[in-house]
């Protein structure tokens, strides 16, 4: 059943591709009516680009780490890039079938090929502006985001608890060491209680970039450091790189919890492996019963999963507060958009149940980028999540 499901996947993926390449070609070339060298230079650079994208997988495992890069960068450019011609071209599709509507006298006077032309400039202009506004947006270092949220069961004697959540580094041919030390450098000046790693660390194999996480030993937080393994770590291979990640110190809870205890008080940790973990290899997956076994249900407890598509399941076991990724916010408008079809929780803070109790989830848009270089409308952060106990009658979070 899985190989069938596996089948079927890829003939849609490759559906989509072809389908997708097919339509720039159509209307970015010959709807133009260009001369036939230049309308064949067109279709060879199309084609080429398509094909980088085909190369990329084998390039990232067959080459060296910088000859790969020379691949990966402009492959992954393109696909954010293509994405969004796709959508431009779509969207004038309908505005002028609309427009065709509205004054079907406009047919007679407007000549289809002088419309097709500008219809083009004017997708190629608006996609270039923000695929520039993109590029600069994921490139740049990731900002904070400071989330104040105050939970029911949380103990007055912890008083204001800070956590630093790391999410979605995607480290690889795109994203390397340096970016690391910039994350962890802006995390340890934020001076956290607790640093949780939600997931999606590398994109590759540990024993051929294993090295790109060496800064995380350098995190420092007063309760240590927590990770959790998202898909892409599974991708990877989890079982290798949750030793390397033990190895810099920090403590990974595969479907575990920790007590973590400060101020005479005490809260659960608990973390689960990504849902995803068991799919192919059969290593790991999520079991929420194990994390949550024997716990003392009067003591609050903060659960790292990696997708937020957890919290159906976990807020029925009396999670008080859940800390995702994931879904990157969408990470290219209006993707967030398709994201939200497949789960409610896309970025930012939630809450769930009734008003006296309600579970309450935290979406991070990821630290991070997977695949596009790009981030529109859907920035990168480091989240600083403070917690604190709520008073009655008290809202129960804030956002800066």
């Amino acid at each position: 059943m899985r190989l069938l499901a596996g089948i079927l996947m890829l003939c849609l993926l490759l559906s989509v591709f072809a389908g997708g390449h097919l339509y720039l070609a159509h209307r970015l070339v010959l709807d133009l009516e260009l001369s036939l060298g230049i309308e064949l230079a067109l279709l060879a650079g199309i084609a080429g680009l398509a094909a980088l994208l085909v190369a990329e997988p084998f390039a990232g495992r067959l080459l060296p780490r910088r000859i790969a890069r020379l691949v990966a960068w402009p492959a992954f450019l393109w696909l954010g890039t293509g994405f969004l011609l796709i959508v431009g071209l779509a969207a004038s599709d309908a505005g002028l079938w609309l427009f065709s509507l509205g004054f079907a006298a406009a047919r007679e006077v407007f000549d289809p090929v002088q419309v097709a032309r500008f219809r083009a400039g004017g997708v190629f202009v608006v996609v270039g502006a923000a695929v520039w506004v993109g590029l600069g947006s994921a490139l740049r270092p990731p900002g904070v985001r400071r989330v104040e949220v105050r939970l029911e069961r949380w103990p007055r004697a912890l008083g204001r608890f800070r956590i630093v959540q790391i999410s979605d580094l995607h480290l690889g041919l795109l994203l390397g060491r340096r970016f690391l030390e910039e994350v962890v450098a802006r995390a340890n000046a934020l001076d956290p209680d607790l640093v949780a790693i939600t997931g999606d660390l590398a994109d590759g194999d540990v024993r051929e970039i294993g090295a790109l996480a060496e800064p995380l030993r350098n995190l420092a937080s007063r309760h240590g450091s927590y990770f959790v393994t998202g898909n892409h770590d599974h991708y990877s291979g989890a079982d290798p790189w949750t030793e390397r990640i033990r190895e810099l110190g920090i403590r990974v809870l595969r479907n575990e919890r920790v007590r973590i205890e400060a101020g005479g008080a005490d809260f659960d940790l608990a973390g689960v492996d990504d849902h995803r973990g068991g799919f192919g290899s059969g290593s790991g997956g999520e079991d929420l019963s194990a994390a949550l076994a024997g716990r003392d249900p009067e003591r609050a407890v903060v659960l790292l999963a990696h997708d937020p598509t957890t919290f159906r399941r976990a807020r029925h076991l009396g999670v008080d507060l859940q800390l995702s990724g994931h879904t990157h916010g969408g990470q290219i408008w209006p993707f967030g958009l398709l994201v939200r079809l497949a789960v409610p929780y896309v970025a930012g803070l939630y809450s769930v149940g009734p008003d006296a109790a309600p579970s309450r989830i935290y979406v991070s848009r990821g630290t991070g980028f997977w695949g596009p270089p790009l981030r529109l409308f859907a920035p990168a952060e480091i989240t600083l999540i403070t917690l604190r106990p709520s008073a009655p009658g008290e809202d129960s979070s804030g956002v800066a």
